[in-house]
């Protein structure tokens, strides 16, 4: 965000390219920093509400389940960041540089399209779309050990 914002206040093309390297080397750098740390987040979320699930009663799954919320959430909000640097591009083609830049400025959305950035996770771009499968199957997982919970229970 404060990437777009520094773009379109001072709309100088030049250095948008610089910027951009500076920008993707801190999003990769934090990337690889934190996603150790996010595997183990959804990890222990999964014991716990596996844990809860297999226990006798109710109550045992709450902690699992929010600790599964807070979990997705997270990475909810890491796929937000690969989904914004998607739309860079479309921003910078959008705003005038002045007569003559045209090229220039194609050619630094090329780069920026290019380059891929985003939040990674093991070299493997988090998105939205990956988050709602795991959020899916793991809904499928906790509904079948209700399920057979439910019916070892009667």
């Amino acid at each position: 965000d404060a990437f777009c914002c520094d773009i379109v206040g001072a709309k100088r093309l030049p250095e948008v390219a610089h910027v951009w390297n500076l920008t993707q080397a801190v999003l990769r750098k934090a990337s690889t920093d934190l996603e150790a740390c996010l595997l183990m987040m959804c990890m222990s979320s999964a014991d716990v509400a596996v844990l809860g699930v297999t226990g006798e009663d109710l109550p045992a799954f709450i902690p699992g389940l929010l600790t599964t919320c807070g979990s997705i959430y997270a990475l909810m909000l890491a796929a937000t960041v690969s989904e914004k640097c998607a739309r860079v591009p479309a921003l910078i083609n959008a705003i005038s540089f002045g007569p003559g830049t045209e090229r220039a400025r194609q050619h630094t959305v090329e780069y920026i399209k290019r380059s891929d950035a985003g939040f990674y996770v093991f070299d493997t771009r988090l998105t939205t779309t990956m988050v709602i499968k795991f959020m899916y199957a793991w809904c499928i997982v906790v509904v079948g050990l209700l399920t057979q919970l439910a019916s070892s229970g009667t």
